[in-house]
């Protein structure tokens, strides 16, 4: 199974000088797409165990549209293991006006992370 999640960053999410967005942010939109992942697997919310790798590769700014994708990888008695990538699929472009922006002609990986969450047993329900 596969979830993917599309929105915008604003500038709420901006944390460092230039509008940066901090790498955080996007740890936590792995967390809510996991918390759905586990839903459909086992109808419960789970607990996010841990990250085995965490790779920033290209930065994201306010204003950017990021997709993120989450996928079961491995399903154990309790743990599940997933992957998450972090796209960015629209770009701001503050530097042609403040309302500018471009859709890329083709996605920028910015996060991968590989990660292990918990389902208690008595906790499944599917």
């Amino acid at each position: 199974m596969k979830v993917i999640h599309r929105l915008r960053l604003s500038q709420q999410d901006a944390h460092y000088g230039g509008n940066l967005i901090d790498g955080a942010k996007v740890l936590a939109l792995f967390g809510d797409v996991a918390t759905e992942l586990l839903i459909h697997l086992d109808g419960d919310e789970g607990l996010f165990r841990s990250y085995s790798s965490v790779d920033f590769l290209a930065p994201l700014y306010a204003g950017d549209f990021i997709e993120v994708v989450g996928e079961i990888t491995k399903v154990g008695n309790t743990s599940r293991q997933m992957t998450f990538s972090c796209f960015k699929v629209i770009e701001a472009r503050p530097d042609i006006s403040e309302s500018a922006a471009e859709c890329l002609p083709e996605k920028i990986l910015t996060t991968h992370a590989v990660g292990t969450c918990i389902t208690p047993k008595d906790k499944q329900r599917k």
